[in-house]
């Protein structure tokens, strides 16, 4: 059956068009960055990665955190601690990202810990097609430390008065330090989910 075409996946297929016709061969890593709905756009994204009959791999930075002892060292509404201690980003590189990107028969790992028990999660090694394609979502994807392991990085733009105080105060910090905006191939409007548009940098 058919899936019928709707604004969204329309929008997520010109999008996945466009970076394999940037990135033709070999593994891409796509990065999907933003505070709000990249789960649900990143979900999309793989999708359109597959109709165009590309092998899409989905993780998400969720699936990465610090055990909460680690990640509430600064106090459970800490905007500093939500920056700087929430996501284990050296583990997603080492299981994910670098062996992603190696290719051939490495596993990787989508995701490093159980949020819910508050252990590392099991491992389970995955390997893809020499041509697959990663979609990572999540906040501060661009930070010091992950960015540049990514061949294309989509900046979802926040609905920022929408977030608690915590969340408000680590954006500044991430945008003090990372500028997200200007370091993106796309930026991406989702106030209306269903009608997702393309904006530019220099926009307000």
């Amino acid at each position: 059956m058919v899936t019928p075409a709707t604004p969204a996946s329309e929008f997520t297929d010109a999008l996945s068009a466009e970076i394999r016709h940037n990135y033709r061969l070999g593994r891409v890593i796509v990065a999907v960055d933003g505070l709000d709905s990249t789960a649900a756009f990143a979900d999309e994204l793989a999708g359109s990665f597959e109709r165009a009959g590309a092998h899409a791999v989905r993780a998400s930075l969720e699936g990465f955190l610090r055990p909460r002892a680690a990640r509430e060292l600064r106090g459970a509404d800490s905007g500093a601690g939500y920056y700087f201690d929430r996501y284990d980003t050296d583990t997603v590189k080492r299981v994910l990202i670098e062996p992603f990107r190696f290719g051939g028969s490495a596993g990787f790992q989508t995701q490093g810990f159980d949020a819910a028990r508050d252990v590392p999660a099991e491992s389970r090694w995955l390997t893809a097609p020499a041509d697959a394609v990663l979609v990572l979502d999540g906040p501060f994807l661009q930070r010091p430390g992950l960015k540049g392991q990514f061949n294309y990085t989509a900046y979802v733009e926040s609905l920022w008065f929408a977030q608690g105080e915590e969340v408000r105060e680590a954006d500044r910090l991430y945008q003090a330090e990372a500028g997200p905006r200007f370091g993106a191939q796309a930026i991406i409007d989702l106030a209306d989910p269903a009608h997702p548009r393309r904006v530019f940098a220099d926009s307000c």
